[in-house]
């Protein structure tokens, strides 16, 4: 994979990472069911300028629709209201990197390289020591919940990829039109005309912002440059920088709200970057790097 589209998969990083603090100041306005319906009504709204056929047939992207924003992000918000921290949600939705690899695996073909398995392997002893300085939350129903939107994550990645689309802007708006009717509905049934009532009437301008951003940066641009990825390479090798949106999530908490960081959390983030440099960087690299090392 090129630099620059290293430091495209690191910036999604950033923004999903961020976007873990986002979503927790919008369920304070939002239930989360008709919140996670919002952000994709607000995503889809790129196709009102959008013009041009289908970038997939059209049952993929109801399948990836459904995965991703009624599955994935329905459990998700459902797990991070009951009560799963944001820190924690990061880490254990980033699960889907090794479900991804199994399937791609299983389903694909794609069988990871042993240096690859050894960058997982050291990135994945980084995330578990992140894991180990924060508390699971009260309800193991939550921690669950989110388990399994990790889940439904590997398979929207693997469906993606097989989706052959190469306008991934175009992809990810008509994605986004899928998930709002049913998740209103869930809201409807779930959730109650009373709570959603009072969330659009006294809606705040932290909640607003919330949902700009989950829905243009974070699906939007997020998902937009991840399908792109996923489209040039394969799944094992794109999806291992999901494993650093845990460290971008801890990273922005201490740059912009003062988080304090202990030891064990720097060696943990050096950890996991190692694991994927291992994982994502050309062989030649590493030779040129120990040449140099060598004369030196």
């Amino acid at each position: 994979m090129p630099l620059p589209h290293i430091l495209l998969a690191l910036l999604v990083t950033l923004i999903w990472g961020v976007n873990f603090v986002i979503i927790k100041v919008g369920l304070h306005d939002f239930p989360p069911l008709l919140f996670c319906a919002l952000r994709f009504a607000l995503a889809a709204l790129p196709l009102v300028f959008l013009r041009g056929p289908l970038p997939a047939p059209f049952w993929r992207i109801v399948q990836i629709g459904v995965l991703l924003g009624v599955v994935k992000f329905g459990l998700l918000f459902v797990g991070m209201h009951l009560g799963m921290p944001a820190g924690l949600s990061s880490l254990v939705l980033q699960s889907q990197v090794f479900f991804t690899v199994l399937i791609a695996a299983a389903f694909l073909g794609e069988r990871p390289s042993r240096r690859a398995l050894a960058g997982l392997a050291v990135a994945a002893a980084g995330l578990l020591l992140i894991g180990l300085e924060r508390p699971l939350g009260d309800s193991l129903l939550a921690f669950a919940l989110v388990m399994a939107a990790a889940l439904a994550w590997a398979f929207s990645n693997i469906a993606t990829k097989r989706s052959g689309a190469s306008d991934m802007l175009r992809l990810i708006s008509w994605v986004s039109l899928i998930p709002p009717l049913p998740l209103l509905a869930l809201s409807w049934l779930f959730e109650g005309p009373q709570a959603i009532s009072a969330a659009l009437t006294g809606i705040r301008w932290e909640g607003m912002g919330a949902l700009l951003y989950i829905a243009f940066l974070a699906t939007t641009v997020g998902f937009g440059l991840w399908s792109f990825l996923l489209r040039h390479y394969p799944a094992s090798q794109v999806t291992p920088f999901a494993l650093a949106v845990p460290v971008s999530g801890l990273l922005s908490g201490w740059l912009l709200l003062g988080e304090r960081l202990t030891a064990q959390d720097w060696l943990a983030c050096a950890l996991v970057f190692v694991g994927l440099a291992v994982t994502v960087l050309p062989v030649s690299v590493w030779r040129r790097g120990a040449v140099a090392q060598v004369r030196g």
